[in-house]
């Protein structure tokens, strides 16, 4: 599942994949109560076990993906 942040100020996004395993329900949840508190940190861990934190307070929004085994590359990708 792909789930893509967007940061203030800053003009690039962060994009993480996050392992098969992950309930979309589950993350959804764990982000709006990373993001209710406005101070603390949203940790995301990706499919490598590398783990990434943003600032709550710094998140624009935050675009949760389908699973990453749906998506298509080229020129008959949607």
């Amino acid at each position: 599942m792909d789930v893509r942040i967007g940061i203030m100020q800053t003009a690039k996004e962060l994009d993480v994949e996050l392992g098969s395993d992950v309930e979309r329900e589950e993350l959804i949840a764990t982000i709006e109560s990373a993001l209710a508190s406005g101070d603390g940190v949203l940790w995301l861990t990706d499919k490598r076990g590398r783990r990434v934190g943003v600032p709550a307070a710094r998140v624009a929004y935050v675009e949760v993906g389908a699973l990453s085994d749906d998506r298509r590359v080229g020129f008959g990708a949607p």
